[in-house]
């Protein structure tokens, strides 16, 4: 599950599998090959997340601003 199907992913939803990943690579038990792929999945994953996270700061950081200059404007007057 790579590419598009990834950008569908939520943040709760890339979070949660995340977690799981590494609850899987944490227990062990899984050959080399698994271990692997289990690692490039959990790389995949926190890019979702970051670009959520990213795009979350992005918005409040908007409203902040926006919140910032309405306020002056209101000073002003």
């Amino acid at each position: 599950m790579t590419g598009k199907v990834d950008e569908a992913l939520g943040y709760e939803q890339a979070r949660d599998e995340l977690i799981d990943v590494v609850r899987r690579l944490e227990a062990g038990g899984t050959t080399l090959e698994e271990s692997l792929a289990l690692w490039e999945r959990g790389e995949e994953l926190a890019k979702v997340c970051r670009r959520w996270l990213e795009g979350a700061r992005a918005r409040l950081d908007a409203a902040l601003a926006e919140g910032a200059e309405r306020a002056e404007g209101e000073e002003g007057e």
